[in-house]
């Protein structure tokens, strides 16, 4: 299946969109084929926002995983890999964390 659809790119003028931050961005129109079935379903999900911030969004996610692997192998490079047990350890901290910040929340409607 061929699309269009309106992807943030700050060196194009073109419509202006309201960007993953929620800033007004400059886009340009793009034109991407994908598998029709993955269209469909994406076309289905994209909701009032509508198909091209859909696809937006999702691009702007992998960018952010790709940038977070790059950052990774860079710090493994430089100080060796990410062992089991530190793994656990941050994953531990994280969910301490949401614990906490779950329970403020909670403390905080009970008391208004």
């Amino acid at each position: 299946m061929h699309m269009n659809l309106f992807a943030s790119h700050p060196e194009h003028g073109g419509a202006i969109a309201s960007g993953p931050g929620g800033m007004s961005e400059p886009t340009q129109k793009y034109s991407i084929s994908m598998p029709r079935d993955i269209a469909e379903a994406a076309r289905a999900r994209s909701g009032p926002s509508g198909l091209s911030a859909y696809v937006t969004a999702a691009v702007a996610r992998q960018i952010e995983r790709d940038n977070l692997a790059e950052l990774i192998a860079s710090a493994e490079e430089e100080h060796g890999p990410i062992t089991p047990e530190e793994i656990r350890d941050k994953a531990e901290y994280l969910a301490r964390v949401r614990e906490a910040r779950s329970a403020d929340t909670e403390e905080g409607r009970n008391s208004e």
